[in-house]
């Protein structure tokens, strides 16, 4: 599997995520500019992007090692596990940190290393997002590294990038054609 794209999202996130840190604009919550209500600052977007990696790794790790695997994004949209991660971590710089790292990790796991069989490898899946339910299925694990590469990491990025002031717009530029 080529994990270019798998790469080139995370160096996208974590390049948003630096620039929001760097934007001098801490809200109220000294997280970041603050979100609209109801949405995450960016510790929070962060934290919750390194709880879908773990979940990612764990998926990776439990296929290599021949056993049942599942994935469950429900835990990484806990408010108490979100802000105990942040807490764990350092904040900003250190989910930074970490994310990068999970990144190097699910690039290794994910490529040349995994099998097409492995990559094949129905896992059952539960997404929520906003209360709903997105799959309630099992999907091949190839497709979740390239759902993560597609859809979760470009989508946080531009939640990120919509903190920043007129970050409506630059959100915007990175969409997909």
């Amino acid at each position: 599997m080529d994990t270019a794209p798998l790469r080139g999202a995370y160096r996208a996130l974590l390049d948003a995520a630096a620039t929001v840190a760097d934007s001098g604009d801490t809200g109220s919550s000294g997280a970041g500019p603050a979100p609209p209500a109801g949405e995450w600052n960016a510790d929070q977007i962060l934290a919750h992007v390194a709880l879908i990696n773990a979940t990612t790794i764990t998926a990776v790790s439990a296929i290599t090692a021949g056993v049942n695997a599942t994935y469950d994004n429900r835990m990484a949209l806990d408010t108490w596990t979100i802000e105990r991660l942040i807490t764990l971590a350092g904040g900003n710089a250190g989910l930074r940190d970490r994310i990068r790292l999970q990144a190097d990790a699910l690039c290794a796991l994910g490529g040349p290393m995994l099998s097409d069989a492995e990559l094949d490898t129905p896992v059952p899946t539960r997404l929520l997002s906003h209360d709903a339910v997105l799959v309630d299925r099992p999907l091949p694990l190839r497709d979740l590294l390239t759902g993560l590469a597609e859809t979760e990491l470009p989508g946080h990025t531009r939640q990120l990038l919509a903190l920043l002031p007129g970050g409506a717009e630059a959100a915007a530029g990175t969409a997909a054609p």
